[in-house]
């Protein structure tokens, strides 16, 4: 049973936003006044897995008929019935509840605490967005945009003046996270404009979609590029890390690209998916690190 809801919420993706978490708060750490606090970075790294893990659940229930509807997965745990839709939802319970409670761990810092209900409001309403928006992909952009933002505010709760390095650094992981979730959801695209979904591959074609992700992706590098000038302990580590990510995102397109509109190879697909995009995310994360203590 716990293997199948490791499964459920893919917990292996957890690498896609726990890195550019950790990136911010090393960033802030580095900052003069920051003061390292262990329980600070078993917060993190709680809060991360717990709101993640509440917020795929999550996705999964809602989504259980739509998946029961589409080929691509139909196998999955709850049109199959391997996990039952009251397992799931006391599992998004109990991880909810876990992701609140680890928010303690920061006081007496109470911005966190505060936040946690309204950012699991945020993430859950994501899994409906593409019933009824045209922005869904942009969305879980800003959902994992929040990961370094709360990051920092973790370390140093401030707001003025706006803290531009975090702004920069979720800026970018929302413009990575789009532009892939657009590719991803190229595999859905015949599906979801039968089921009158709200997606920019099911609406305005996999061509469309992949040209879009490839600008977002574009504007991803730009804004990682920007960070060393309001981010002083950034050097030429960094901005070499950020050509690293630009060379990694042209070969995510490149494996990835479809040949005709309504051609996609998805074995390319999800490797572009995970294991292109867990480099830019680790990748960037130990560059980071290794500049900032260099």
């Amino acid at each position: 049973m716990p293997r199948a809801f490791l499964e459920l919420i893919r917990f292996s993706h957890t690498l896609f936003a726990l890195p550019f978490a950790l990136l911010s708060a090393a960033m802030a750490l580095r900052l003069d006044g920051s003061v390292f606090r262990w329980q600070d970075a078993l917060g993190i790294l709680l809060c991360m897995v717990f709101a993640r893990s509440a917020a795929m659940a999550f996705n999964r229930w809602a989504d259980r008929r739509i998946d029961a509807a589409n080929p691509r997965t139909a196998d999955r745990h709850l049109p199959t019935g391997r996990l039952s839709t009251k397992s799931v939802m006391a599992f998004v319970a109990c991880c909810s509840i876990g992701f609140v409670g680890s928010t303690l761990i920061f006081l007496p810092n109470a911005v966190p605490v505060a936040a946690s209900v309204p950012v699991l409001a945020f993430l859950f309403g994501y899994s409906y967005a593409k019933r009824f928006t045209i922005l869904a992909h942009a969305w879980l952009g800003a959902a994992l945009m929040l990961a370094p933002l709360a990051a920092w505010v973790v370390i140093r709760p401030e707001f003025v003046p706006i803290p531009w390095p975090p702004v920069l650094l979720g800026l970018a992981v929302l413009f990575w996270t789009t532009g892939f979730d657009l590719i991803y959801a190229c595999q859905d695209a015949a599906f979801d404009a039968a089921a009158k979904l709200h997606s920019v591959p099911g609406r305005y074609g996999i061509q469309t979609a992949f040209r879009l992700s490839a600008a977002t992706h574009a504007v991803t590098v730009l804004l990682l590029a920007l960070i060393p000038s309001v981010y002083a302990p950034f050097g030429p580590i960094f901005y070499g890390g950020v050509g690293v990510v630009a060379m990694i995102l042209l070969t995510e397109h490149y494996l990835a690209r479809p040949k005709q509109d309504t051609a996609l190879d998805l074995v390319k697909v999800n490797v572009a998916f995970f294991q292109m995009n867990v480099l830019v995310s680790v990748g960037l994360l130990v560059v980071g690190i290794v500049d900032l203590v260099c």
